[in-house]
């Protein structure tokens, strides 16, 4: 479990940020693991983050045409995050 945390974090952080000092290095990772436990979809929990306290339910299909979809950059535009906007 572990391992793949690692891994996760190397592939999608660390080989693409460089770190400047134990600062940065905190401020990258605090803003990853918000994105990471609230907002990055989990294969395992149908695509709800760790965070979430709905239920896992079926996926369903949006249609763009009627909504509206919000982006949200991230570490720098490093990870982008989707939400439906009002």
């Amino acid at each position: 479990m572990c391992e793949r945390a690692v891994g996760t974090l190397r592939r999608e952080v660390l080989d693409r940020v460089l770190i400047y000092n134990e600062a940065h290095s905190v401020k990258v990772l605090t803003e990853y693991i918000q994105h990471y436990n609230q907002h990055r979809p989990h294969q395992s929990r149908r695509q709800l983050s760790p965070d979430s306290a709905e239920p896992p339910a079926p996926a369903t299909v949006t249609d763009l045409q009627n909504h509206r979809i919000r982006r949200e950059s991230i570490l720098g535009g490093l990870i982008n995050q989707y939400h439906r906007a009002a």
